[in-house]
């Protein structure tokens, strides 16, 4: 099992920053690729960000040029710096993770909400 815990998720101006973090605990070392999700009131949730265990990255066309996520495997932690912030990115913000044996874990999700 791994667990899964988000931070840093606040209430910021349109065009603010905000770098959400994620601890993972457990069976952390058999992680392979981790990322981060978010969920708007009815809507799907959908992917924003993923890293892979050798940090190749991927990003959603709507975040690309504004977030960047980065991961600390020493600390098994990934980040999302989210800068130029909108609000359309007003969402729950998920952690996600997956092993090396396909296991899919998720976090309790963090709220970010980008108003004036």
């Amino acid at each position: 099992q791994v667990q899964l815990v988000e931070s840093g998720g606040d209430l910021v101006q349109p065009g603010g920053s905000l770098r959400l973090s994620c601890v993972a605990s457990g069976n952390s070392f058999s992680l392979n690729s981790m990322g981060w999700f978010r969920q708007a009131p009815g809507k799907e949730r959908e992917l924003v960000a993923g890293i892979t265990s050798s940090s190749r990255t991927n990003y959603a066309d709507s975040v690309k040029g504004r977030f960047t996520i980065s991961r600390d495997n020493a600390k098994n932690t990934v980040y999302l710096q989210m800068n130029s912030l909108k609000p359309e990115d007003t969402a729950v913000y998920y952690c996600h993770a997956v092993t090396t044996r396909f296991q899919v874990f998720w976090g309790q999700g963090t709220q970010v909400t980008v108003s004036s």
